[in-house]
Formats: structure tokens, C-alpha cells, sequence
């Protein structure tokens, strides 16, 4: 499978998403979770035509998108999804904290596995609910859940489970025993698990994903996954989400959402998603240019950085980087701002163990890649 091009920095400088706005110039933003290629030529496609043809009004039915995205997952995963089980919301938040509201009332607890992506406490406190941590076990720098830990927040009332699978910012992909093992939990103590899959389709060995739902009965009883498109193939300021069911209890609640939460999703955003799922050979040449990636960015921390702490991640494009060793302080995010010009995610906001790590994205190109590890270094006294 032939690799992904990146585009070269000046044409990057001239996008107008987050990535590239948030910082003046001098700064190599690499923080946000967006792909610096060109997204698939067949999505590229449908969207000019939509737009010579002034389609752009509201979304209506979107068949297409159930259906394309229970191909893409029964020929990825063997995973069986109903069709007529799939809803639609603006984001994975939305999808979220929709969802959530049809379990939980305010001053639930909802569970979360830190270090874990920031949004994760954001969605709990739209929900006026309290976050429980259960914090991920590692080893070394392989982290995984601690279904000990995941027992004794069941036991003390949590109502829900924000679950991280594959796990962002530490590129964990659980295991499929670990999951069942979490399932017959949540059904013991009447927890509900949400499980984010947005990173799902960028697994490396795809076989070593299992979706929460194609688990067990009882994962099926107890789960919801919500997951988009918008991370694998570059989409998220499209705006379109899946929630999928598998299970009537949950059918139900999915049902009961307001009738508004799906049209507030994309019309854009649910046509290229669903155009997305039959992208699978764009999707396997990005995966081909982020394996390189990941294992270039090892191969120079070791020659340039080699006390800096890295695991290559099972899945995704974002490196958790130990900056311990290096001893900028505090925040290291923020020195390497203020003196590197190099803009990453602090560590703290994952989880209040994590203030000496960074994550940094590396769905780019080589010469950005080394670039960054260049003015890291540069702040090395």
C-alpha cells in the first residue's frame, strides 16, 4: 500500500482549521489531532459536487452512513452492526453527553481512566455530574485499565463509564478479555459503559481492535459506542457522529434522545462519512505513513533525545512523550513554547499524574517530525 504524502509546511501555514489558527507562524503547532494530508480523493469528490449543485441545506435521512459504516466494520472487525441501530450527532461530545443524559442525572458519578483525553471532564461537567477517576495501570509506559480499581468506583455509585478504547493520549488498544472482564463489572453494579472508538479505524494490526459492542451479550447489554469518522480521515470540521446500539434497552434510550440532536450534525459531514467508510484503501496508505511515522520519531529521540520516555502507540497518531529527564519543570508544554517554538499538548490536562509528558502529533511529514525533535532539543540546557 503506497504512503500518504504530506503537504509541505508553507501550504499548511494557509488552512484556516484550529491547528493552523491558533498559533502565530513561528510556532510548529503540532497539539491538535489533525492530519496534515490531503483527505481521500473520492470525499473531495462528492463534496464539490455538493457544493456545485448548492446542496447545502439541512440533513435529513442519511441511510447510507448506518449501512457504509456496517460494512467497513464487519469487513475490519467482524463486528455485525444493525444498520437501523446507528444515530447521528453533530460530534463525539454531542454523541456523549446526549446519550449520557438519557442515564444519568446531575451529581452522578461518571467514571474516567486517566491519563485520558482532556474532553472527557468537559462532557462530564455539561452533564452537572462529578468525575470518578479509576486511573490506568502501567507498565513501564504500557498503560492499560485496572479493572481492580474500575470494582471499587462501580461499588461507590458510579452510574457511567466514559471508556477511552483505543485509549487517547497512550495508545493503548485493550484486549478483548479485559473488555469482557469490564462488561460482566458494569453489569453487576447497573453502570452504563460509553465507549469512544473515534480512534478505532486508525488501530495498526486492525484485527487487535475489539469494538466494546462485538465483546459479549453483556457488553452488548451494558455498552454504546459512539465513534465518527472524523479522526481517521481527517473530517472533524465536517460535524457528524454515530452512536450505535446493540441492544433494545439502549435502542431505546438512543430513541429518546431529542429529535434535534441529529439534525444539529452536517449535512457535509454525514455524506462524507459515509463516503469515509468505502475509503478503506486512503485509510490503510495513512496508517502506512503513520507506522513510518511513528517509528521515525523513535529512531531520533533515541539519536537526539534518548532519555526521553516513548512507547510506540498501538493506534493513532499521537505520541505520549516522558519529558521527566529533561527537567523543564513544571509544565514542559509551556517551555517548550516559550524557547523551542514548538506547540504540544501539556501532559497535566490528561491527568494530574502526567504533568511531565506531552503528546504530540505526528500525521505529518518527516521534515516536521525532525523539525520538532530540533527545537526540543534546542531547549536542552
Amino acid at each position: 500500500m503506497p504512503k500518504l504524502s504530506a503537504l509541505p509546511l508553507s501550504e499548511l501555514q494557509l488552512r484556516k482549521s484550529a491547528k493552523w489558527r491558533e498559533f502565530p507562524t513561528e510556532i510548529l503547532p503540532l497539539p491538535v489531532a489533525e492530519m496534515d494530508f490531503e483527505i481521500a480523493k473520492p470525499i473531495r469528490d462528492v463534496l464539490s459536487e455538493m457544493i456545485k449543485g448548492s446542496d447545502t441545506g439541512y440533513l435529513g435521512p442519511i441511510p447510507e452512513l448506518g449501512i457504509n459504516l456496517a460494512k467497513f466494520a464487519k469487513a475490519r472487525w467482524g463486528w455485525e452492526i444493525d444498520p437501523e441501530q446507528v444515530f447521528t450527532a453533530t460530534d463525539v461530545g454531542v454523541g456523549m453527553v446526549e446519550m449520557a443524559r438519557t442515564v444519568v442525572s446531575a451529581g452522578d458519578l461518571i467514571m474516567i481512566n486517566s491519563p485520558v483525553y482532556h474532553n472527557m471532564n468537559n462532557w462530564i461537567a455539561e452533564l452537572k455530574c462529578k468525575s470518578y477517576d479509576a486511573p490506568l495501570t502501567k507498565d513501564g509506559l504500557h498503560y492499560t485499565i485496572d479493572l481492580a480499581a474500575i470494582e471499587r468506583g462501580y461499588a461507590a455509585g458510579v452510574k457511567a463509564h466514559f471508556l477511552c478504547s483505543p485509549h487517547n493520549p497512550v495508545g493503548t488498544v485493550f484486549s478483548r478479555d479485559e473488555l469482557a472482564a469490564l462488561a460482566e463489572l458494569a453489569k453487576k453494579y447497573d453502570v452504563t459503559v460509553f465507549s469512544d472508538e473515534i480512534h478505532a479505524p486508525l488501530t495498526y494490526k486492525a484485527s487487535d481492535f475489539v469494538p466494546f459492542l462485538a465483546v459479549s451479550d453483556t457488553a452488548r447489554e451494558v455498552g454504546i459506542c459512539v465513534t465518527a469518522a472524523s479522526k481517521s480521515w481527517n473530517l472533524a470540521g465536517l460535524k457528524c457522529a454515530t452512536i450505535i446500539t446493540a441492544h433494545p434497552k439502549q435502542f431505546n434510550r438512543a430513541k429518546s434522545m431529542p429529535m434535534a440532536v441529529h439534525y444539529r450534525a452536517s449535512l457535509f459531514g454525514a455524506i462524507a462519512s459515509a463516503t469515509a467508510y468505502e475509503c478503506s484503501d486512503w485509510l490503510d496508505s495513512a496508517l502506512e505513513t503513520m507506522d513510518s511515522n511513528r517509528k521515525f520519531l523513535q529512531k531520533l529521540l533515541v539519536q537526539h533525545l534518548p532519555t526521553v520516555g516513548y512507547r510506540i502507540p498501538d493506534c493513532s497518531y499521537l505520541a505520549w512523550l516522558d519529558l521527566t529527564a529533561l527537567s523543564f519543570g513544571e509544565n514542559p508544554a509551556e517551555v517548550l513554547l516559550a524557547t523551542g517554538k514548538v506547540a504540544v499538548n501539556s501532559g497535566i490536562t490528561f491527568g494530574p499524574e502526567s504533568g511531565q509528558f506531552v503528546r504530540l502529533n505526528f500525521a505529518t511529514s518527516e521534515e516536521i517530525i525532525e523539525e520538532a525533535i530540533s527545537r526540543i532539543l534546542s531547549c536542552v540546557k
